[in-house]
């Protein structure tokens, strides 16, 4: 960012107001003892600045100047990124000081400083540090929490404080140096002596702030003929487990297909431990990083050894029954895997693309059986779930849509749905591509289009089957709307989902598929919208009190809130200190009456019909849902109002409350 864009950003920040009682000192020892006063979380850059002016690289007017600049700018930025962007010092000033003054940089103060890390990411990992039964090094508890990337951690710290960084390889380890080291002591400080070059001993250490370490290496090896270089805590821990097993031999690796074998059935049982939803399974320049997918948002498992790329990819592909000599195209596959530690089974659908780093695979999870939510589990208001199931599912015959966007939760609302029609005097045939859930007593059908069993081939012989109910996976073109009508007027109930934002979204989406308006307006029974909003942990969940930003943002005033107790997270160890845990739906229910068919035939806008289906069938909107769910403490209101579609000013939580009948 140049010096006009900080200028910029300070007059566009709202009221122009400046900054009271800052950190504005009139010399270095103040700066300093500032600094030293703080933990290295609200103010960790002045840390860093007291060290720059100590080098000569930056003025006591220079840091008054960014400091106001800092607290003017809309976006919040750190003190050094601030200083960097507006030039009073370069890159390689700010790493030449880091390295000459390594004894008082902190290592959460450097991070967040450098933008690797939230202040509110750095401050939970020093609370876990304070109230920990085991002594941990801060930067162990970082990775164990998923703050950061263990690789890239090693990678910033060996970059920006000048040691070499090494990826370590067990069989590289020299033996008589090993034996020189008292096994507890590696442990305990984390280091490993590499090879002797030179008259020097090379050591790797994870944590090269850590001084009593690097103490301890020096007192073994001697001060003046010791180097340091840096690589990960788990390279270290790996190197020494493989050696007290004695599986290194030599210079080969300990690398076997039982070894990959182990590694996937660890990142499965991992991922079934979390209620991951996906797992992915990248290739980076340097790494092979594994993602879970929970809670709708992906969060860091662990890094493992670029050169287990391959392995693990041949792996997945032959559990996935896929080709594994292909690796130029793209594939899918599918796995069907037997926990050995829970016992569950578990189907997962996978996804492998082709990436220039190699190939990136993406399993979703999908639960085989007897996980399948019953409709009154799903956090549909009471009054919403007696319509739905009185006016929308136990109607015979009519279409019923889902719709959301892709991880809103339709399928699992769906099959729910399937699972309540599902008895012995009902035949239920479904089209899906593919069958996510295997339900006993129906027919699924999975699309393949490799042996020729297309969607449209499987629509036209899906009405000869004498169904009472058709499901199909998914609406995605003409034909299978058209093909959803024609079955719902044979006198069918069609149960199918829809990619939309909102419920009269799904209704606009199939007139713009040509579909005549007087079959829509007789045929669909039900649009149901919905998305998934994280469940506030209940464990650290705290009163809270929305600003007037926010309250302005739905266009409400603090009448509007009466009853309402909104709350937030704070974090705890059970939540891992995301302030989340579990998902919560929201839901939009429009059931068709007659004043919304006659909106159809007519043609009415998108908010026309909207003004009708909230005046005339009591339809809630997903925004004033989500309020409801919020103003109750179950999701925050940042996440309500940054997720759901903002049409129109939303009701009072009073009158949304007696239309939902909480």
């Amino acid at each position: 960012m140049s010096m006009k864009s900080v200028r910029e950003g300070i007059q566009s920040k709202e009221g122009g107001q400046q900054r009271r009682g800052g950190w504005c000192m009139e010399s270095h020892g103040n700066y300093q003892k500032e600094a030293d006063r703080k933990e290295g979380v609200e103010d960790s850059g002045l840390e860093i600045a007291a060290l720059l002016m100590k080098s000569g690289y930056l003025a006591d007017a220079q840091l008054s100047y960014a400091q106001r600049v800092k607290a003017k700018l809309l976006s919040p930025r750190t003190l050094v990124g601030v200083l960097l962007e507006l030039g009073f010092f370069t890159r390689e000033q700010l790493r030449e000081t880091l390295r000459s003054n390594m004894v008082s940089v902190k290592l959460g103060a450097l991070l967040v400083e450098l933008g690797y890390l939230k202040p509110t990411e750095l401050q939970a990992a020093l609370g876990i540090q304070r109230d920990g039964e085991n002594s941990k090094m801060l930067g162990e508890i970082l990775v164990e929490q998923r703050f950061i990337e263990e690789y890239t951690l090693a990678e910033v710290l060996a970059f920006q404080l000048g040691f070499p960084f090494i990826d370590l390889d067990a069989a590289s380890i020299d033996r008589a140096l090993l034996a020189r080291v008292p096994q507890h002591w590696l442990s305990q400080h984390s280091f490993v002596p590499v090879k002797e070059e030179g008259g020097k001993v090379l050591v790797a250490i994870a944590d090269p702030l850590n001084l009593e370490g690097r103490k301890t290496a020096e007192k073994l090896f001697g001060q003046s003929t010791t180097s340091f270089a840096i690589c990960t805590m788990k390279a270290i821990r790996d190197a020494l487990s493989l050696l007290k097993r004695g599986m290194v031999q030599g210079d080969g690796t300990a690398t076997d297909e039982h070894t990959v074998t182990g590694i996937v059935n660890s990142i499965f049982e991992e991922a079934l431990k979390e209620g991951a939803s996906d797992i992915h399974i990248e290739p980076m320049r340097s790494a092979l990083r594994v993602r879970f997918r929970r809670d709708g948002m992906l969060v860091l498992y662990k890094d493992f050894a670029k050169e287990l790329a391959l392995p693990v990819s041949s792996r997945i592909k032959v559990m996935a029954e896929a080709d594994i000599a292909e690796r130029r195209r793209h594939q899918d596959g599918r796995i069907c895997y037997e926990s050995a530690k829970s016992g569950s089974t578990l189907d997962m659908r996978v996804s492998f693309y082709i990436t220039i780093h190699g190939e990136k695979i993406v399993l979703r999870l999908l639960s085989m059986k007897g996980e399948l939510l019953d409709l009154k589990e799903i956090g549909m208001p009471g009054r919403m779930l007696e319509r739905f199931m009185d006016d929308a599912l136990d109607t015979p015959s009519g279409v019923l849509i889902i719709t959301g966007p892709t991880g809103s939760g339709k399928t699992s609302t769906l099959y729910s749905c399937v699972h309540h029609l599902n008895d012995l005097n009902t035949s239920i045939v479904t089209a899906e591509e593919p069958v996510e859930y295997v339900i006993e007593g129906i027919a699924q059908c999975s699309i393949n289009q490799k042996i020729g069993v297309t969607f449209e081939e499987t629509l036209r012989h899906i009405v000869r089957q004498d169904p009472d109910v058709i499901v199909l996976g998914e609406i995605r073109d003409s034909f299978s709307a058209e093909t959803a009508i024609q079955a719902a007027l044979t006198g069918h109930k069609v149960l199918t989902t829809f990619h939309t934002e909102d419920s009269v979204g799904g209704l606009l989406r199939l007139m713009n598929m040509n579909i005549e308006a007087f079959l829509i307006a007789s045929t669909v029974v039900c649009v149901l919208a919905q998305r998934l909003l994280r469940r506030i942990c209940p464990e650290c969940s705290e009163g809270y009190l929305p600003t007037p930003t926010e309250l302005r943002r739905i266009g409400y005033s603090n009448a509007d809130l009466r009853g309402a107790e909104f709350r937030i997270g704070r974090g705890c160890a059970k939540c891992r200190y995301s302030g989340y845990r579990g998902r919560v739906g929201v839901f939009e229910m429009l059931i068709l009456n007659e004043l919304v068919k006659d909106a159809i035939l007519s043609k009415k806008t998108s908010y026309e019909i909207r003004k009708i289906s909230t005046e005339s069938t009591g339809m809630v909107t997903l925004l004033e849902s989500g309020l409801a769910k919020a103003a109750s403490g179950l999701v925050s209101l940042h996440d309500t109002v940054r997720l759901l579609p903002r049409i129109g000013k939303p009701r009072p939580i009073a009158e949304i409350r007696r239309l939902l009948g909480d």
